[in-house]
């Protein structure tokens, strides 16, 4: 994450110092273009340089500032539909990357401020939900699928009881709560571990699928699309699931068939008396099918019937939060407050996380830099139907949960949360983890440093979810 923060702050000064003069790549469509809008202001005059219409290739016309609106400027030219380089010569490159770095430090802090009130309600209804035993229902739900993906752990082990807490915190969305149990979990399948200080093919499977972000709730990016002003903040919920859902399946694949490339060398005697399995019956498997069964009939109702179902997803996540509590007799209200708590202290904690991301992507935006690096992606995200816009988010993803924060943000604001790019910013980001993060994390509680094909699986990996993201939001939202 330092090399990506710092790269946020080299690039953009090279690009201002070797231009000079602002300069951004842009598309003219029917005679406007959008452009960065850091330190420009509404009637500056600009050049439109496009290889429309020219013998030699280039010509240049002139154009206009018409408006500046938030992030965004408009310019105006009658210069040909079409690819084009925008050059502002009555202004300086280097105090635009300037002011773009203040006007993203501003926004970050504005964005904060209103992330408060939805992370402090969810967050409050999580705790309504982990008190009346949802974590430990969800763990029974998830065991007897456990047991088939790690057959070399013992069913009873304390290692895969730590697991199935982990996975089942973080399908609820108690990230808190499930870093403790992962450690823990890892901790435990080191006591099975016939090569310390190399990962086995429980440790790595375990992180693949943690890396694959399965949550049902992605709460994040809900409270981003509220605060934005998105007319349906919940719409993403249905291709963010079915996203990592996708992805997690993915990973499992992956990591099952790489294993075998990666053959681990026992180099400690293994316990001559594991615990012995404890069998189990088809009828465990009945919670889990009934869940993914409801899931199935609310996703092809919503593809059917669009927004008629969608916009019951807030209200009726709330009611039915709640319900589970009053059924369970839980103080609702006071377990609310105490979770509550935990949301705005959360939405305080990442300021500083958001502020520098987002002060380097200003830099970025205002240099010109980030429509250069689109520009030169462009092709080959159109191979897998990603916008080219949404490539870094994709790159950062992986590195810095909160720098993933920061630019989903970013591009939501930019874009509108309600349009493709924004919808697909919200996916990928509400469907995937912080691969490198998770790994360094995980394997270094416990002195791991030889992680065989763990790197490899989580890259793999994080590639196909962005795919399974794109496609998502492709079928079930439209657009695209």
């Amino acid at each position: 994450m330092n090399v990506v923060f710092y790269l946020l702050v080299l690039i953009p000064v090279l690009v201002a110092g070797f231009n000079r003069v602002p300069t951004y790549q842009a598309v003219l469509n029917a005679e406007t273009a959008s452009i960065p809008a850091a330190g420009l202001a509404a009637g500056t005059a600009v050049l439109v340089t496009t290889g429309e219409g020219a013998p030699d290739g280039m010509r240049t016309y002139d154009g206009t500032i018409e408006r500046v609106d938030k992030s965004t400027a408009t310019v105006r030219s009658h210069a040909p539909n079409g690819p084009m380089t925008v050059r502002v010569p009555g202004a300086e490159a280097m105090a635009v990357v300037g002011q773009g770095a203040l006007d993203g430090a501003k926004a970050a802090v504005e964005l904060a401020l209103s992330l408060v009130g939805t992370m402090t309600l969810f967050l409050g209804l999580m705790k309504v939900v982990d008190t009346a035993g949802g974590l430990k229902a969800m763990a029974r739900w998830i065991r007897p699928v456990m047991v088939k993906l790690f057959p070399d752990v013992p069913s009873e082990h304390p290692a895969m009881s730590a697991m199935i807490m982990n996975l089942a915190a973080n399908v609820l969305g108690l990230g808190n709560a499930a870093t403790p149990f992962g450690i823990k979990a890892m901790q435990e399948l080191e006591t099975l571990n016939p090569t310390p200080g190399t990962a086995t093919n429980a440790m790595v499977l375990f992180l693949a699928i943690n890396t694959a972000g399965v949550a049902v709730l992605p709460t994040g990016v809900i409270a981003i699309r509220a605060a934005l002003g998105s007319s349906d903040p919940a719409a993403i919920l249905l291709p963010t699931l079915a996203g990592t859902v996708l992805h997690t399946i993915a990973a499992v694949i992956i990591c099952k068939s790489l294993q075998r490339f990666f053959p681990l060398a026992v180099t400690a005697p293994i316990d001559p008396n594991p615990r012995p399995a404890t069998p189990i019956g088809l009828g465990e498997f009945a919670p889990m099918l009934s869940v993914l069964a409801a899931f199935g009939a609310f996703v092809w109702a919503a593809h059917q019937y669009g927004a008629a179902v969608t916009s019951w997803i807030i209200p009726g996540l709330i009611l039915g939060m709640l319900s589970v509590g009053v059924m369970m007799r839980v103080k609702v209200y006071e377990v609310f407050i105490e979770g509550a708590k935990d949301g705005f202290a959360t939405a305080m904690r990442i300021v500083p996380f958001v502020v520098a991301i987002l002060a380097g992507v200003g830099m970025f935006q205002a240099s010109g830099a980030m429509g250069r690096l689109v520009t030169l992606v462009a092709p080959v995200c159109r191979l897998i139907g990603l916008p080219p816009e949404v490539l870094p988010l994709a790159l950062l993803r992986p590195l810095s949960g909160s720098g993933a924060i920061a630019l989903t943000a970013e591009l939501t604001r930019v874009y509108d949360p309600d349009t493709f790019i924004g919808q697909v910013a919200g996916t990928v980001n509400g469907s995937s983890e912080t691969t490198f993060y998770v790994l360094a994390l995980y394997f270094g509680s416990i002195g791991i440093h030889r992680s065989r094909h763990a790197v490899l699986t989580g890259v793999l990996t994080d590639i196909a979810g962005v795919i399974f993201a794109v496609t998502a939001v492709r079928i079930l939202l439209g657009g695209g």
